[in-house]
C-alpha cells in the first residue's frame, strides 16, 4: 500500500526533480581487461596483428594459428599502470604522520584523518586494513551524513549485494551497519559494536495508535476558537495550539495582524489540502504524525517549511524517514526531501541508494541525482554533498569502469568537493588516471599537473606519461631522471623512467626496479615478453614464473597462458587460463577481444577429458603436492560440470586464500553461500564470511546455529577455527580439542579431514602434548596432507631431535610445488650458514616473506654491524612496510640511542596495527628517552 502511494506520488510530479547534463549509465558487463586492462594489470594497447609475433613464424602449427589469433604479446605495447590512489615517496614517515595525527586530533575530527588513513592503505592492497579503517572512521562520525556513507562503504567493502536474499535494509545486528542507527546524529564511538535496537522492535510497535479518521478534526465547536477555511470547507482549530506551531504564527494570530481578531481565516491559497488542514489541526493537539499516510505528512512537511514550524517539520522529516525502505521508494522521496531541505529524509534516499550500489549505477535516474554540477548544487543545499559521499561513488564506478562518463563525472564532483591537501591530491591524481585511461592525454596531463602542485609526488610519474603518449619521450625522460634525483628512489619510478629509455638502459632500469620493489610485476612480465621476441620461451616462462610465485594476478597468468600455447603445452595453457577465470571470471583475453571461456573451449579439443572422478583424483595429487594454481584450476573444471556444488566454491575459496587473493576468495566463499542445498550448510559459509570480515563473535553463532540444526564437520571446524583465534588458556585449548574431534567424526573428505588433523596437532604442541600431536600429523600424512610435516618438523625441534625435524622439511621442500615458507621453516632446524642458505632461497621464491629479513637483520645486530642490519630491514620495509619489520627496526635504533627514528617507526607500526603491545611498550620508552633529552637540552 505504501508503494503504491508513493507510485502515485510520482505520478502527480509535485517536485519536477534536478534536471541537470545528461548522464550515460555505466555498462552491466563491466568490460573485464586482457594483460594490463583496467584493474591491476599494465596495458597492452591497441594491439596490432601487423606488428605482433605471430606464433605461425614460430611453430607450424595452424592450431596455433587459432588458439593465438593476435599473435604473441611484444615489448612496444606493454607498460605499467599509474595506479588511481595516492602513493608516498615515504611511506613509513606518512604513516607516522597519519598516526601522530589520529592521537592529536579532537575526538570529533577522528573521523576524517581515519579516511585518509584508508585512502592511504589502498597501495598496501590489505582488504583487511582498508575495512580497519572505514570501521574506525564510521565509529568516530558525528553527523548522520557521514554516518550512512560509512556504513554503506562497509557493506559494499563486502559485496553483500551478492548474497542471495539479502535486502540492502537488513541489518548486520551491530550499531555500525543498523540502518536505524545511522540515521541517529551524535558521537557514540564506544557503541558502535553494541547489538541494535532494532531487532527488538516489533511490527506492533509502528502501529499503535488510532485512526486518522478517529481523531482528526476533534476539536469540537465549543473548544475551538478559530477556523481556517479552504475553499468550501472549514477546519476548526484552537487558536492557541496553532498559535505555538511557530513564531509567525504567534505573531499571526496574536500580534497586530488582522487576522488575530478574525474567527475565520482563508487558507485557499496556501496550497494546503483540506485533508492536509486537518493534520496540521491534529499534529497541534497532540504533536504526533502516527496517523497520517505519506502523501499527508509531505504535504505537512511543505506546510512547516511554508510558515516555519520547526518542531513539525523535525516530525515529519523523521517519519518520512522512517518510511524509505526500498530503491523505487528512495528515488521518488529524495526530491521532496531536496526541495523541502529535509535532512533526514534525504539522509534516508542517500542510504537506500548508496546500498544497492554496485547495482544503482545502473539506474539513469541514480546518476541524475549524482552526476551534474547542478545535481551536487542541490545536495549541498541541505547538507549531503561531501568529498566522502564523491569518494565512495567514484570508488565504486572506478571499479564497474574506469573509462565511463559515470566516472569522470563523480571524480570531478569529487574534487569539486575536496578541501584538506589529501583530498586534493587525491582527486585531482584520480581525475588524471580516469582521463589517461581514456587516452585524452592532454587534460590527464593538465589534472596529474594540478595534482603534483598540490603536493602529490606521485602523479609526476603520470605528467611523464602524458608528455610520452603525446610525443615527448625526452622531455618525459627528463621528468623521471629528475624525479629520481631529487628523491630517495623507489621501485616505481625506476620502472617508469625504463620506459623512457631504449635498449641496456632500459633492461638496467627495470632490473633496478626490481632490487627495489620485486612485488612489481611490469619488470618481469617486459623482460618475459623480451625473451619471446628472441624465441627463448621457456627462459621467458621461468621470469614470469618469478612473480607468479608469490604474487598472482590475472595479467601473469594469461601471459604464460600465451606462452604455453606457443610451446604447444596445451594441458598447461588450459590450466592457466581455468585458474585465471577462479580470478575475475569476466576476463577477456587477448586484449580484451575473446573470453577466457572461449579459449577453454578450443584449448579442450586437444587435451585428455577427465571425469569428475579423474578431477577429484586430480585434485587430491595437486592438492597434496601444494600445487595451488593446479588445485585451482581442476576445481574451476568440476565446476563447469556442477556448476552449483557449494562444496567446490568453498574449496575454491580456500585456495584463492592460500594465494593471498582475498577478494577472488569472498566471491567464491558467496557464490558457496548462494548454492548452498541446507540451511545448516548456509549458516557454515555465513559464518565464514563473518570470519574473514573480521566477525568472529558472529561467526561462532553462526557455527553453533548450524551445528544445533545438523552436527557436521565444517560447521565443528569452523567454531574450533574461530575459537583458537586467540591465545588460549588450558580449558579453552581442551575444548577447542573436542571441537576438533567432533568435526573428525562427521563425514568429510580427506582434503578436509587432513587439515584438521593438522590443526589438532597445532592445538596439541601449544598444550606440549606432543605424542598426541605427532600421531595427528602423521595420521594426516597418511592422508597425504603434506603441509603436516611442517608441523611434525616442530614436535620433532622440541623433542630436541633437530635432525629428523630438517628431514622432514626437506621432504616437504621435494613435495611442495610452492615451497618458500618450507625453505623458510627449514632454516630453524640448522646451522646458521645452511640457514642463511634457506633463507636466501626463501625471498627468492618469496620476497614478501619477512622472516629471512628479520633473521638476516638479527644477525647483523648481533655481529655489531648496526648499519648493516638496518638497511637489510630498510631493503623490505621499501616494498612491504610490515608491522613486525617495523618494530625490528624501532628496536634496534632505540638500542643504538635513535630515538627519533625509533619513534617513527613505532608510529608507522602502530598506525598498522594500534593494538600491537610490544610497540606500545617502546614507543613509550621512546618517548621517554625523547623527553629526557629535550629535559637536559
Amino acid at each position: 500500500m505504501q508503494h503504491n502511494l508513493f507510485t502515485t506520488i510520482r505520478s502527480l510530479k509535485i517536485v519536477d526533480g534536478c534536471k541537470g547534463t545528461q548522464v550515460y549509465a555505466l555498462n552491466p558487463s563491466a568490460n573485464a581487461a586482457g594483460i594490463g586492462g583496467c584493474g591491476g594489470g599494465d596495458k597492452l594497447h591497441d594491439h596490432l596483428k601487423a606488428s605482433s609475433i605471430r606464433s605461425k613464424s614460430m611453430h607450424n602449427s595452424s592450431i596455433n594459428e587459432i588458439l593465438l589469433p593476435y599473435g604473441l604479446p611484444v615489448t612496444d605495447f606493454l607498460e605499467p599502470p599509474i595506479e588511481p590512489y595516492l602513493k608516498s615517496v615515504n611511506f613509513v614517515d606518512t604513516l607516522s604522520d597519519v598516526y601522530r595525527r589520529l592521537e592529536g586530533s579532537p575526538p570529533l575530527d577522528k573521523s576524517t584523518v581515519y579516511l585518509e588513513q584508508s585512502s592511504i592503505f589502498r597501495c598496501l592492497s590489505d582488504p583487511k586494513l582498508l575495512r580497519r579503517s572505514l570501521r574506525s572512521a564510521r565509529q568516530h562520525a558525528v553527523d548522520v551524513h557521514s554516518k550512512v556513507v560509512l556504513s554503506a562503504w562497509l557493506r559494499f567493502e563486502r559485496r553483500e549485494d551478492e548474497l542471495h536474499g539479502s535486502s540492502s535494509m537488513d541489518c548486520s545486528g551491530r550499531n555500525i551497519e543498523c540502518p536505524k542507527a545511522t540515521l541517529v546524529s551524535g558521537y557514540y564511538p564506544d557503541s558502535v559494536s553494541d547489538p541494535c535496537l532494532c531487532r527488538w522492535s516489533s511490527p506492533e510497535d509502528a502501529d499503535v495508535g488510532i485512526s486518522m479518521e478517529q481523531e482528526e478534526c476533534s476539536t469540537s465547536d465549543e473548544d475551538g476558537d478559530i477556523s481556517f477555511c479552504i475553499v468550501d470547507e472549514e477546519v476548526r482549530c484552537v487558536r492557541y495550539n496553532i498559535a505555538s506551531l511557530s513564531r509567525p504564527f504567534m505573531t499571526m494570530l496574536y500580534g497586530s495582524f488582522t487576522e488575530s481578531r478574525r474567527e475565520k481565516i482563508n487558507f485557499t491559497h496556501n496550497e494546503i489540502s483540506i485533508k492536509g488542514m486537518q493534520a496540521v489541526e491534529v499534529y497541534s493537539r497532540t504533536r504526533k504524525l502516527d496517523w497520517f499516510p505519506p502523501d499527508i505528512v509531505l504535504e505537512l512537511l511543505s506546510f512547516a517549511n511554508k510558515f516555519c514550524c520547526e518542531e513539525m517539520k523535525s516530525a515529519c522529516d523523521a517519519k518520512l524517514a522512517s518510511l524509505v525502505s526500498n530503491l523505487d521508494d528512495a528515488l521518488i522521496l529524495i526530491d521532496y526531501g531536496l526541495e523541502e531541505m529535509a535532512y533526514l529524509l534525504v539522509a534516508s534516499c542517500l542510504q537506500v541508494i548508496l546500498r544497492e550500489l554496485p547495482k544503482a549505477l545502473y539506474n539513469p535516474n541514480v546518476m541524475r541525482l549524482f552526476c551534474g554540477w547542478e545535481a551536487r548544487e542541490r545536495l549541498a543545499m541541505v547538507g549531503h554533498a561531501s568529498f566522502l559521499l564523491y569518494y565512495f561513488l567514484s570508488q565504486v564506478a572506478m571499479e564497474n569502469d574506469m573509462k565511463s562518463n559515470t566516472t569522470v563525472m563523480l571524480s570531478e564532483r569529487m574534487g569539486e568537493c575536496a578541501v584538506l591537501g589529501w583530498q586534493k591530491q587525491l582527486a585531482l591524481h584520480q581525475l588524471g588516471c580516469v582521463m589517461l585511461e581514456r587516452k585524452e592525454y592532454k587534460d590527464a596531463q593538465k589534472w596529474f599537473e594540478a595534482a603534483t602542485e598540490a603536493g602529490h609526488v606521485y602523479s609526476l610519474a603520470g605528467i611523464a606519461r602524458t608528455k610520452y603518449k603525446r610525443g615527448h619521450t625526452y622531455s618525459a625522460f627528463k621528468l623521471m631522471n629528475s624525479l629520481i634525483s631529487e628523491y630517495k628512489p623507489v621501485g616505481w619510478m625506476y620502472q617508469e623512467r625504463s620506459l623512457y629509455c631504449i635498449g641496456k638502459e632500459r633492461m638496467m632500469d627495470l632490473q633496478t626496479a626490481t632490487e627495489l620493489d620485486p612485488t612489481l610485476s611490469f619488470p618481469y612480465k617486459y623482460r618475459a615478453v623480451a625473451m619471446v621476441e628472441e624465441k627463448k620461451i621457456g627462459a621467458a616462462i621461468s621470469e614470469i614464473n618469478k612473480i607468479i610465485g608469490f604474487k598472482v594476478s590475472p595479467d601473469c597468468i594469461e601471459l604464460r597462458a600465451w606462452f604455453n600455447i606457443a610451446i604447444e603445452d596445451y594441458e598447461g595453457a588450459l590450466r592457466d587460463i581455468r585458474a585465471l577465470l577462479t580470478l575475475d571470471p569476466n576476463y577477456m583475453m587477448y586484449h580484451g577481444q575473446v573470453h577466457g571461456d572461449s579459449v577453454i573451449g578450443l584449448l579442450c579439443q586437444h587435451v585428455q577429458q577427465w571425469s569428475q572422478a579423474d578431477c577429484w583424483m586430480q585434485l587430491y595429487d595437486r592438492w597434496s603436492s601444494v600445487d595451488d594454481i593446479g588445485s585451482l584450476a581442476v576445481v574451476h573444471q568440476m565446476l563447469a560440470n556442477d556448476p552449483g556444488k557449494s562444496l567446490l566454491r568453498f574449496r575454491q575459496s580456500l585456495l584463492l586464500l592460500r594465494l593471498n587473493c582475498q577478494k577472488a576468495a569472498m566471491c567464491s566463499l558467496r557464490l558457496a553461500r548462494n548454492h548452498s542445498s541446507s540451511e545448516h550448510e548456509r549458516l557454515v559459509y555465513e559464518g565464514w564470511i563473518l570470519y574473514d570480515t573480521g566477525h568472529r563473535e558472529e561467526a561462532l553463532a553462526k557455527a553453533e546455529e548450524s551445528i544445533s540444526i545438523q552436527r557436521s564437520f565444517e560447521a565443528f571446524f569452523l567454531k574450533a577455527y574461530a575459537l583458537a583465534d586467540t591465545s588460549l588458556d588450558t580449558e579453552s585449548s581442551s575444548y577447542v580439542v573436542q571441537l576438533l574431534e567432533e568435526a573428525l567424526r562427521c563425514p568429510s573428505d580427506g582434503l578436509r579431514k587432513g587439515q584438521a588433523l593438522n590443526n589438532l596437532g597445532s592445538v596439541y604442541v601449544d598444550c606440549d602434548k606432543l605424542d598426541l600431536a605427532a600421531d595427528c600429523y602423521l595420521n594426516a600424512l597418511n592422508i597425504r596432507h603434506t603441509r603436516a610435516h611442517q608441523g611434525l618438523a616442530r614436535v620433532y625441534h622440541l623433542k630436541n631431535q633437530r635432525k629428523a625435524a630438517y628431514d622432514e622439511m626437506t621432504k616437504l621442500i621435494e613435495k611442495a610445488r610452492n615451497n618458500a615458507s618450507a625453505y623458510e621453516k627449514r632454516s630453524e632446524y640448522c646451522d646458521r650458514d645452511m640457514a642463511r642458505n634457506d633463507l636466501s632461497t626463501a625471498t627468492q621464491l618469496d620476497p614478501l616473506r619477512t622472516y629471512p629479513y628479520r633473521y638476516r637483520a638479527a644477525v647483523l645486530m648481533d655481529d655489531h654491524k648496526e648499519a648493516e642490519a638496518i638497511a637489510e630491514l630498510t631493503k623490505a620495509i621499501a616494498f612491504k612496510p610490515d608491522l613486525q619489520l617495523l618494530h625490528l627496526r624501532a628496536a634496534f635504533h632505540d638500542s643504538m640511542g635513535d630515538a627519533t627514528s625509533s619513534l617513527q617507526d613505532c608510529e608507522a607500526a602502530l598506525c598498522l596495527d594500534p593494538s600491537h603491545t610490544d610497540t606500545l611498550e617502546l614507543y613509550n620508552k621512546a618517548q621517554e628517552r625523547t623527553t629526557d633529552q629535550q629535559d637536559k637540552k
